[in-house]
């Protein structure tokens, strides 16, 4: 079988139902609305989470803690995921986002001391744990705060 050959199974593809298109389809008329109510308007129906004038249920639920909308999110990256590059390479987020060590950037880099460091590097991220530096420098690298 090759690409150009692919069809959809037999009896899976249904043409969509065509309402409010005469009579003879059997959709018709109030077009499967019914005759009166909310419902059967234009627009009509209630809002998302509307129980009908009951307390909503996100209401009636207790509400804890606090969201600070302006905390900055770190993607993290281990000591020992550095390993892959070469010595003498100068680290950025934007290599590290290349490489897939990363996978999303966020608010910036945070370079952790998980495992250890045997090559020699210039690593370039927002925030480097105090035991990170340590060992970077141990390795005969540099820590450089973008």
């Amino acid at each position: 079988m090759k690409l150009n050959e692919l069809r959809p199974a037999e009896g899976s593809k249904r043409s969509s139902k065509r309402i409010g298109r005469g009579t003879g389809t059997g959709w018709g008329k109030t077009a499967g609305r019914g005759q009166d109510g909310q419902n059967s308007r234009s627009g009509g129906g209630v809002r998302l989470g509307f129980e009908g004038g009951q307390m909503p249920l996100y209401r009636r639920l207790p509400k804890r803690g606090f969201n600070n909308i302006f905390a900055k999110k770190y993607s993290t990256v281990s000591i020992d995921r550095l390993n892959v590059f070469e010595d003498g390479t100068e680290v950025t987020p934007e290599l590290l986002l290349e490489k897939r060590i990363v996978r999303k950037l966020n608010d910036g880099i945070k370079v952790l001391s998980n495992g250890n460091l045997e090559k020699k590097l210039t690593i370039k991220a927002m925030k480097f744990s105090k035991a990170a530096i340590e060992k970077i420098e141990a390795a005969g690298g540099k820590a450089e705060v973008i």
